[in-house]
């Protein structure tokens, strides 16, 4: 039986004591190897071409060069997978529309297992960033001739989408290639609160659709997009004739908070054969219970191809327990929606 070979990381980061505590704690994981450490950019790029490690993590804040101009450098030229570490929020989607898969907050280190919490939460995503395919993934896509949404069916519709690693890009392209003239969409992207409204916020300036962090309460309607919020679990539920979605602070579950599965199973159960599910790149399995559940239910179901997902995880598990109706490459799931709708 073959040794696994260690996961080679590079840490950039400007702060001499947060580069070493990061050292000295992956270095304790026996899957992780860190080769080497830089304080800015041009120190990280001579690294990269000498070390040539599997993932890399990046402070957004540093002198010389910032982390987010840095990863418009790098990835044209040397892809490779980017975990960004940031004390900002307000850095971090910029930094993945750059090119990073993932994401982690520095900690708060006020509160009582701050670094600790962070140190696994960043073991955990170089993991999952190690099987990320990185490089041509995130072409700038233009649909071809979408059919107009005139006469979509938007009684009861409801398209419900479920993402992860690789997914706040991937949900942007299905998201962007889509009219305004739309059923209501609802969204569950693993994300952490404050993350949610920001992604939220940057969807509604880039897209024809109306994007908004989702609210207990919130109603559906044509041409609104709702995201679930980090740290709640978000459902679909029902007065009278007229939908609205529930967000409430639970568990985790599928080992999410707001986890796919949640949002899956409410859509097949109030939704059923009037409602769209997709599962989009991801790590896990969360999501595939709930779409084989919508499936089951007289849902139309689609599944994101192993070539285009960042990772093909959660829709590989989905795939593979028989809950996909279509697997089709990112750039052809919107006009696979309005294809649908334009036939009911």
């Amino acid at each position: 039986m073959s040794v696994r070979q260690k996961i080679k990381v590079l840490i950039v980061d400007d702060s001499l004591v947060f580069r070493e505590t990061l050292s000295r704690e992956m270095t304790k994981d026996l899957g992780i190897e860190v080769v080497g450490t830089a304080s800015d950019p041009f120190i990280a790029r001579d690294l990269i071409l000498k070390l040539k490690p599997d993932v890399l993590t990046l402070d957004v804040e540093m002198p010389k060069m910032n982390g987010i101009e840095f990863l418009k450098k790098l990835m044209p030229q040397y892809p490779l997978p980017v975990i960004v570490v940031s004390s900002s929020s307000n850095n971090v989607l910029d930094a993945l529309k750059a090119g990073a898969v993932e994401f982690v907050t520095k900690p708060d280190m006020t509160r009582p297992g701050g670094m600790s919490s962070f140190i696994n939460e960043l073991k955990v995503k170089i993991k999952i960033a190690s099987t990320a395919k990185v490089g041509n993934q995130k072409k700038e896509y233009t649909p071809k001739n979408l059919v107009s949404g005139k006469g979509f069916d938007m009684v009861n519709t409801v398209i419900a989408i479920g993402a992860s690693t690789g997914g706040t890009e991937a949900i942007f392209s299905v998201i962007s290639a889509l009219p305004r003239d739309m059923p209501p969409i609802l969204i569950v992207q693993h994300m952490p609160p404050v993350f949610t409204r920001l992604y939220a916020e940057r969807l509604n300036h880039s897209c024809d659709l109306e994007v908004k962090e989702a609210e207990d309460g919130d109603a559906l309607r044509p041409g609104r997009v709702l995201i679930a919020p980090g740290d709640y679990q978000m459902r679909l539920t029902k007065k009278a004739s007229e939908f609205f979605v529930k967000c409430t602070k639970e568990e985790r579950i599928s080992g999410h908070c707001p986890s796919v599965d949640v949002l899956f199973d409410s859509v097949a159960e109030l939704a059923g054969k009037k409602a769209i599910g997709v599962i989009l790149t991801g790590m896990g399995r969360d999501g595939a219970k709930g779409l084989l559940n919508m499936k089951k239910s007289g849902a139309t179901t689609i599944g994101q191809d192993e070539k285009t997902s960042i990772v093909y995880g959660m829709p590989m598990v989905a795939f593979n327990i028989g809950a996909v109706m279509k697997q089709l490459p990112l750039e052809e799931i919107a006009e696979e929606i309005v294809r649908y709708l334009s036939k009911k």
